[in-house]
């Protein structure tokens, strides 16, 4: 007897929808284990039941692994496709060759073929692959920022230099003033007033 095509909504019967989803996370889990053994793929799984108690099943040692793996190759990836996007809106290619020809390589897999269709030696190549790049990215970010940094340092210095230079000249006219008080003094007394031409009046 041919059974009915079952309905993907929500199941309102709370009992209902507890024992189903009993049923359906076990089905899940165990085709979750058999593609892990029958592909020698890493598979995490983690589910959450309606009354939120979690439920994980991980072919590997450790879920917190495979989530870290995860992280490291999904960082990476964004990390390259924002790169991608932005050197092609600027019409520019990356200053450093080797991150542009890894990259080409990269773009691909990581931006145009499913994941799930790689085997475990593409992963790895592909994992491998998306770390260099991500270091010489670092490296490259490293470097313009220290780049900017000296900028701004040599800017300071140069400021500076300006700012001793204009406070010697204050200095000297100062000197300049109190040495030509002193010659009036000497000359006229204290009475005396300095004609436009600079010499004093009186004496």
């Amino acid at each position: 007897m041919r059974r009915g095509k079952v309905q993907i909504r929500r199941i309102e019967d709370k009992a209902s929808r507890q024992v189903t989803f009993s049923k359906r996370r076990g089905g899940l889990f165990k085709k979750a284990r058999e593609l892990a053994v029958l592909c020698d793929a890493e598979v995490g799984l983690i589910v959450f039941s309606p009354s939120g108690k979690p439920y994980e099943f991980c072919s590997s040692s450790s879920m917190e692994d495979t989530i870290t793996r995860y992280e490291q190759i999904s960082d990476a990836g964004q990390d390259v496709s924002k790169n991608i996007d932005k050197e092609q809106n600027h019409g520019k290619d990356f200053a450093c060759p080797t991150i542009n020809s890894k990259l080409m390589k990269q773009s691909p897999w990581s931006l145009e073929t499913d994941i799930a269709e790689l085997d475990v030696n593409e992963l790895e190549q592909l994992e491998k692959e998306l770390s260099d790049a991500s270091k010489q990215i670092q490296s490259r970010k490293t470097k313009l920022m220290m780049d900017t940094i000296n900028k701004f340092q040599d800017e300071k210095r140069l400021m500076m230099d300006t700012i001793n230079k204009l406070q010697d000249e204050r200095k000297t006219m100062l000197e300049e003033k109190r040495f030509l008080e002193s010659v009036r003094k000497k000359c006229c007394g204290d009475g005396a007033e300095w004609s436009c031409s600079g010499a004093p009046q009186g004496c």
